[in-house]
Formats: structure tokens, sequence, C-alpha cells
């Protein structure tokens, strides 16, 4: 009866192997995406395109702001600059590919194209990560340190520190997206996002994709996880210090520094934590919920900064003024 049982399992496990092996391996993958929705593609279109286009923009005018004003040539703004940077790059790896399926319906994607997609989306997304958190150490030197911040800070030691952030981002990019690449992919080849996001192309792997998923799941929380950890800290010691100050003017100038910083930490890893920490098995469409995290947060980041930082809004009058006086 054992040996009955044994010689059963084995064909069981014998016919599954067999099963994986004939399945079609696949070299194009087909992004779902929006096409679930028919009816509304076109107004997706026009709300997305809108929303890039005034992200570029706050982007590139913070970019160009920092490049241009000498009075924000400090490490503050140099980490908003390259955080900028970090923003634009991570959203051309995704909408212009998005936008151009919802307007076209051509939704194919190669398995390469797929595979430097999503090396360059985690990457930027690692990277826009720790710069936030280097963001929030600058603040704590400046806040707690202040008679210690320039020799701790100084413009070439934060080159550095933004350099070991793209180092650190991509770095676990490539560790996450050999993981799922290492083998090939299995049909059917729909891709059920509107780009190649990890967890639903994992599951077209033809090895072990719950084990591949598990493992890449964990490398991305336990990243995002670390680097809010550590702002939280940061900011423990900043408020720690800002109560301390005697005068509610001081306390007020102090946490003003830190304001737009903590709002877009809060967005971001908010967003963030909807897409990455949303149990597998839980329903709910993913497509959706990627979203705010991949459309919504790069266009509420350079508005937060811009909009609450008086030192980015004398420099925009400076730049409109000589504009102004050039054609007279």
């Amino acid at each position: 009866m054992e040996n009955g049982v044994f010689i059963c399992s084995f064909f069981q496990i014998s016919d599954t192997q067999t099963m994986k092996v004939n399945q079609t391996v696949v070299g194009e993958f087909i992004l779902v995406g929006f096409s679930v929705y028919p009816h509304v593609q076109m107004f997706l279109f026009l709300v997305f395109l809108g929303l890039y286009l005034l992200t570029l923009t706050g982007n590139l005018a913070i970019m160009g702001l920092t490049w241009v004003d000498r009075s924000l040539h400090i490490p503050m703004y140099l980490f908003l600059g390259a955080l900028s940077f970090s923003e634009t790059c991570y959203t051309l790896t995704i909408i212009p590919k998005m936008l151009a399926d919802l307007l076209t319906g051509n939704r194919g994607i190669s398995v390469t194209a797929c595979g430097l997609q999503m090396c360059f989306f985690l990457g930027l997304g690692g990277t826009n990560c720790v710069i936030l958190t280097l963001m929030g150490y600058d603040r704590f030197l400046a806040i707690c340190n202040p008679l210690r911040y320039p020799l701790l800070m100084t413009n070439v030691g934060c080159g550095r520190l933004v350099a070991s952030a793209w180092t650190a981002g991509f770095l676990i990019s490539l560790i996450e997206t050999a993981l799922i690449f290492r083998g090939s992919f299995c049909s059917p080849n729909l891709v059920r996002h509107f780009f190649c996001h990890m967890r639903a192309v994992v599951r077209l792997s033809c090895l072990d994709s719950d084990l591949t998923g598990s493992v890449v799941t964990a490398i991305s929380v336990s990243g995002l996880m670390g680097t809010f950890l550590l702002i939280i800290i940061t900011y423990v010691f900043i408020l720690s210090t800002v109560f301390r100050i005697p005068s509610a003017e001081g306390k007020q100038k102090a946490f003003s520094t830190c304001a737009s910083h903590l709002a877009v930490v809060l967005v971001h890893f908010g967003f963030a934590a909807i897409v990455y920490l949303k149990p597998e098995a839980s329903g709910g469409d993913d497509t959706l919920m990627a979203v705010p995290f991949t459309v919504i947060t790069p266009f509420l980041s350079p508005i937060i900064f811009s909009l609450r930082n008086k030192d980015m809004k004398n420099a925009l009058r400076k730049v409109l003024g000589k504009r102004r006086c050039l054609k007279k």
C-alpha cells in the first residue's frame, strides 16, 4: 500500500514537471494594464499625460533653480536637486510606455526590455528612498549639531552620499532582477499590470515562482522599512531638540525647514506601503493600487518642495526678474 502511494505521488510530481516543461517559453510579454477598462482609456491617457508634464516641469524647475542660483548651492538643495533628477528618471522608465500603450493599444514588451524596465524602476525607487533618508540626516545634523554642520556636511560629502544612494539602489535592484530573470518564462505571457512590476512578472516564471516572489518581496520590504525607520529615528532626535528650544519662534523656524521633507516622506512611503505591504493573496486591482506610487507621488513631490520653500520661491522670482530685465 505504501509502495502504491509512493508510485502515485511520483507520477503526480512527474506529470506536474512535464506540464511545466511542456508549456511554451515566451519571448515577449503583454502588459494587460488598463485594457480591462476600455471605455476610459482616452480619459486616463489625458489625465496621466497632464500629470506627467506637470511632474517633468516641476522637477526640471527645481534642478534648474538649484543649478543657476548660487544661494541654493548648499547640501539641503543639492539633495533636493538629486531627488528631482532621480524622480525624473524614475518616471521616464514607466510613464512614456504606459501612455503609448493607452494611446495605441500595442502593449507588447520584450523580455529583455521588461527586465531593463524593472531594473531601472527598482533601482531608481531604491535611490529615491535613500536620498530621502539622506535629506532627513542632513536636517538632523543642521538642527541637532548646528556648530559642526559645516564640517560634517560639505558639498563634496553631499556628492559622495548621493553617489552611494545610487549605488545602493541599483545594487539591490540588480540582485532582485537577476533572481526574477534567472530562468525562462512560460505562457500565458500576460503581465497583469501597466509596467513590469516584479510581483506580476515573477508569477510567469517557469521556476518556483512562490519562492522567488517571497525572496524579492522580502528584499524590497526590508529596504523600504529600513530607510523609513532611519528617517523616523532622525525625526525623533530632531523633535527632541526642537522642543528644547525656548522660544516659539525658534521652534517654528527649526521645524519649518523639515516640514516639506516630512510631507514628501509620508506621501512616498505611505503609497509605497500600499503596493509592497499588500499580502499576495489579498484582493484588489494591483494596477490601480500602483497608480498613486508611480504617478501621483512624483507629481506631488516637486509641488510640496516648491510651495512650502521660501528659498525656492525667491530663486524663481530672481530668475523671472532677470528674464524681464533682459526682455526690456
